[in-house]
């Protein structure tokens, strides 16, 4: 989230025009990542599920084929954007022909350093699985700083250096990943990760790479599918110009703070639902959902009310337009409503994915989001809301996937036999056991997991 702030922090100070070009080309780094998200995935659940049950080798091995599809599969990405990049762009229809050329720049940048970009995910997957997330955001934070000091040097051609705009926060990006795909390689050789030291390799096991597909081919789906969703609704808002498309892409970074945060308890919560799993602790598994719901859904709370009391602020900060400026306010006000609902979904997501049931939040993600497409052509006709119409489509399917998610783990939960038993015992010992006692119980039970 901060990368992409950064970039549109300093990129509105050049003009809405380079902002509206990189937020299209982002689109389509968007499509990378989320095909990547195949390696991200399967790294997390499979290092996660086999240390779970005391498997080292078996966990480095996932780790390595993981590494291995992802190189392949950013390889060919990389290609297929740097060619046809002229024609993904003109999908859009802009009728700005410098933002048209600074995107197609933009994108082809992106695309020639398509390994560095990334392979990172896959790493910080492979970590997080082992159950530490620390490690990997310090890692990535290293990438941030120099970001952050490349980007304006780049952009506004400070020093020896020559002014680039949108080209030049294209090359910070690149530059800043190769610096964290460099510490990652040397933190994973030197055995700093829970997993020791790992001989990274080229290797593609049948058996794994199935397994990897098995678990992260779904959740990629959503996310490509989520992604082409994004393409088409501001396929649909090109043609009120450039500064609703900047508008937009400035408001997804912020909106960002909620998503992005909520994916990082999911990953956590997944993390630690995979361990589990693999221990066959369904009572740590259901306590740990709840816990999370709670932490995910008070921070959606929270980010509604930044949003409806501080939008004007925020979007000072990006844009000097007034224009712009107003036209963020309302952006973030619409978004407000969702942002709750929003956490609970992407939560959720985080312990099907624990247990290896990656299926139902992507059924119910790409169903959803798809919805977005005809509720949106239908709420921007002028009669209706105009070009905030899109806003209101992303906000109300945003809901209604936050209620459909949160529904299906719960009766599914429900209705799981370790839970049912779990249950029963209780209402036992709630029938003979005097109030105090009883909750001193359970609150040992809980913590130590003992069910007798």
């Amino acid at each position: 989230m901060a990368y992409n702030l950064t970039d549109m922090l300093w990129l509105g100070r050049v003009g809405s025009n380079a902002v509206a070009a990189v937020g299209i080309a982002s689109y389509f780094s968007w499509l990378g990542v989320s095909l990547m998200l195949i390696g991200r995935i399967g790294a997390e659940v499979g290092v996660s599920q086999s240390l779970g049950a005391r498997d080292k080798p078996k966990a480095e091995l996932y780790a390595v084929n993981a590494v291995t599809l992802v190189l392949v599969l950013s390889a060919i990405y990389g290609t297929f954007t740097y060619l046809f990049a002229p024609g993904l762009v003109s999908f859009f229809h802009i009728e700005n022909r410098t933002v048209e050329s600074s995107a197609i720049s933009y994108v082809r940048i992106i695309s020639i350093g398509s390994l560095l970009y990334y392979s990172n995910p896959t790493f910080t997957g492979i970590i997080n699985g082992t159950g530490n997330s620390k490690l990997p955001f310090r890692i990535n934070a290293i990438g941030l700083v120099a970001n952050v000091i490349i980007n304006p040097v780049l952009i506004f051609g400070l020093g020896p250096f020559p002014k680039l705009g949108s080209d030049g926060s294209a090359i910070a990006t690149v530059i800043a990943q190769s610096v964290v795909l460099g510490v990652f390689l040397a933190t994973i050789g030197r055995g700093k990760s829970a997993l020791g030291k790992i001989r990274l390799r080229l290797q593609m096991k049948a058996e794994y790479i199935k397994k990897i597909f098995k678990f992260g081919l779904p959740v990629a789906l959503h996310s490509i599918l989520f992604a082409s969703f994004a393409v088409a609704l501001a396929r649909i808002i090109a043609p009120w110009g450039a500064m609703p498309i900047a508008v937009q892409s400035v408001g997804a970074q912020i909106e960002a703070l909620s998503w992005m945060t909520a994916g990082g308890f999911s990953t956590a919560l997944g993390v630690f639902t995979g361990q589990n799993y693999g221990a066959k602790r369904w009572d740590r598994i259901f306590k740990g959902y709840f816990t999370t719901i709670s932490i995910s859904g008070a921070l959606g709370i929270v980010v509604t009310i930044c949003f409806l009391a501080f939008g004007r602020e925020i979007y000072t900060l990006f844009f000097h337009e007034s224009e712009a400026i107003e036209l963020g306010v309302r952006y973030l006000s619409i978004l407000a409503i969702s942002q709750f609902f929003m956490c609970v979904e992407i939560t959720t997501g985080g312990v099907f994915n624990g247990v290896g049931k990656t299926i139902p939040p992507s059924l119910v993600g790409i169903t959803l989001t798809g919805l977005r497409i005809p509720l949106a052509l239908f709420l921007t006709q002028p009669q209706i809301y105009g070009v905030t119409g899109v806003w209101w489509s992303i906000t109300l399917s945003s809901v209604l996937k936050g209620v459909v998610l949160f529904g299906w783990f719960y009766f599914w939960m429900k209705n799981h036999p370790d839970y049912q038993g779990r249950m029963k015992r209780k209402i036992e010992f709630i029938r003979i056991m005097p109030t105090r006692i009883r909750q001193d119980v359970f609150d040992t039970k809980t913590e130590t997991g003992d069910e007798s």
